[in-house]
């Protein structure tokens, strides 16, 4: 269930303020680590205002994953009608992760750091993953069809695990071996799509 947000254009100054503190300390620091107090100071709002937008930390937490996904859905449509073809568009998105991980403050994939903190597979956050991960999926697997891969939804399965290892091995380990073996897996799975172009 992904929860309804209104475009940034016609969000309170002060509330996009607050929602923007939020994306960047709960990313950078986890979301149960950062306190009202903290988001309250950064985004040089008062309690007043905070509550008068939010209620509560929760209502924010929902709305700050819900618009992760926005931006990660905006992006990704974007990339896929920019391309000329479905191949290059998923050598755009394997080029994507790989400046993701590069990014000075990379931290690992928001979602499943967020699955992390909710262990509750009810709880509202964690519907939100699991609706942007079966997105995500639906999303590769058209890409993939588009590009005549024979069995699309496996390839999609393939490559969405294959960028939560590279995403996990970015932070934690080798990034450069992680964006590799992404880059690898991608070739496979372009071969099995075309497996002519392998003479």
């Amino acid at each position: 269930m992904v929860v309804e947000e209104a475009p940034t254009t016609q969000r309170a100054p002060a509330k996009g303020r607050i929602l923007e503190t939020a994306n960047e300390l709960f990313y950078e620091d986890g979301i149960r680590n950062v306190g009202v107090d903290r988001i309250i100071s950064a985004s040089a709002v008062t309690k007043a205002t905070f509550y008068k937008h939010y209620r509560a930390k929760d209502n924010l937490i929902v709305e700050y994953i819900s618009a992760r996904h926005v931006t990660v859905r905006e992006s990704i449509e974007a990339m896929m009608a920019s391309a000329e073809t479905p191949e290059e568009a998923l050598h755009l998105f394997v080029a994507d992760i790989a400046a993701e991980i590069a990014r000075p403050g990379f931290r690992g994939c928001p979602f499943i750091n967020a699955a992390a903190e909710f262990p509750d597979a009810d709880h509202p956050v964690r519907r939100i993953v699991t609706d942007h991960r079966e997105w995500y999926v639906d999303t590769l697997a058209l890409m993939l069809r588009n590009m005549g891969h024979p069995v699309p939804g496996d390839a999609a399965d393939e490559l969405l695990l294959a960028r939560d290892g590279a995403l996990a091995g970015g932070y934690a380990g080798d990034s450069v071996a992680a964006t590799a073996a992404l880059g690898r897996i991608t070739s496979r799975v372009l071969a099995e799509a075309s497996p002519a172009k392998l003479a």
